[in-house]
């Protein structure tokens, strides 16, 4: 029961400071960092980490995930319209709701990551194994705009190698086999730029 009651509290607040902080991240921060508050790969290892470092079951891991993602896309928004004044509309428009649609995916299979790569099992490096394959992925999708004359290829490439320093260093600090996990991390990193493109995020 205390576990559960825990779940009700600390996902929704989650959720609501993910989406404030992410918006001023984004507005404040320099790049390449502040692009980090745009980047899909960070929401999903956000909702890794929730699980990872609660001591929540499986359900309850993948149900908080799912209300984190999905709360922080309308407290993104409202921060937009508190901070910028930015239409109200955007809260509950296409774009939200695509967004929130993502969140249900991603919290679900990330929260469910997060609290397998704390359970001993074989599981438990290739889901510790995740958050950098997602953040290694979209580095690949970063890396693939250099040369592009829309994007300035300086700031990509900072870009990419921030992502690169993250995902190494997420999965170091959360797997227990540090190296395989690395390695593990490879092939799922194939398997994340596959999911990101069929997002339309490329």
């Amino acid at each position: 029961m205390t576990i559960k009651r825990n779940v009700v509290v600390v996902a929704p607040v989650a959720g609501v400071l993910l989406g404030l902080l992410d918006f001023v991240w984004i507005k404040y921060v320099p790049w390449p960092f502040g692009a980090l508050g745009n980047s899909m790969a960070v929401w999903a290892t956000a909702a890794f980490l929730l699980t990872f470092g609660s001591r929540w079951s499986l359900r309850a891991g993948v149900t908080g995930a799912v209300v984190c993602l999905v709360l922080a896309v309308p407290s993104y928004y409202l921060a937009a319209t508190v901070i910028q004044d930015d239409d109200l509309a955007n809260l509950y428009n296409r774009n939200a709701i695509l967004w929130m649609a993502l969140g249900v995916v991603a919290g679900a299979v990330f929260g469910a990551a997060g609290v397998l790569a704390r359970t001993p099992g074989r599981l438990a490096t290739v889901a510790s194994a995740m958050p950098g394959a997602v953040l290694f992925a979209e580095a690949v999708i970063q890396a693939r705009r250099i040369g592009d004359p829309s994007y300035d290829t300086p700031g990509q490439l900072a870009f990419v190698a921030v992502l690169v320093a993250l995902g190494v260093t997420a999965t170091l600090s959360v797997a227990r086999n540090r190296v395989t996990a690395l390695l593990v991390a490879l092939p799922l990193t194939a398997v994340g730029y596959a999911l990101l493109s069929v997002t339309g995020f490329r």
